[in-house]
């Protein structure tokens, strides 16, 4: 009885979860990046970004919950279905509490000392100071952001692995 609520479920929430991160990964960055301009898409990924690491962590904990035939009991009998979700789900909360809030941190902290080191050119002797601090914020926000993309793309692979393993289990019948 268990089975016929948790198989559906399973599917639906994994499904969910891929294609979220699919989408949000390579079409809504993408299409958002050539069509807004700088101040408004910043301001997009501030808002956008922490919905979507909350989204896809619970994503991933529905689908371990929801795992068939018994939930989670079923899914620590085999090593290779419970590592792809450790592997996510480690990657997802490291993005959902570390990195994508500092990211988002040093985005806007860019942002503002960008608009005082283009204020400050006219002429004031600490625009040169503000200019080293604009290269370190600017470091800090490369490191973070790659750190965070990094992270993204093996939760993304390690949904994949997971997806891999769930279709060759799958007992279709043609015909």
């Amino acid at each position: 009885m268990l089975s016929t609520i948790l198989i559906p479920a399973h599917l639906l929430a994994y499904s969910t979860l891929l294609g979220t991160q699919l989408y949000q990964s390579f079409v809504a960055v993408k299409v958002a990046y050539q069509a807004l301009p700088s101040d408004a898409f910043t301001m997009l990924q501030k808002r956008a970004f922490p919905v979507y690491f909350r989204t896809q962590s619970a994503l991933i904990v529905l689908s371990a919950l929801t795992f068939p035939p018994h939930g989670p009991a079923a899914l620590i009998k085999n090593r290779g279905d419970w590592i792809p979700f450790l592997v996510a789900g480690v990657m997802a909360g490291f993005n959902l509490v570390v990195y994508g809030p500092r990211t988002s941190r040093l985005m806007m902290i860019r942002r503002f000392q960008g608009k005082r080191t283009a204020s400050a050119r006219q002429g004031d002797g600490a625009a040169e100071q503000r200019n080293d601090k604009t290269k370190c914020v600017d470091r800090a926000f490369s490191r973070n952001h790659a750190m965070s993309i990094h992270l993204n793309l093996i939760t993304i692979g390690a949904t994949l692995w997971y997806g891999w393993r769930l279709a060759w289990r799958l007992d279709v019948r043609l015909g």
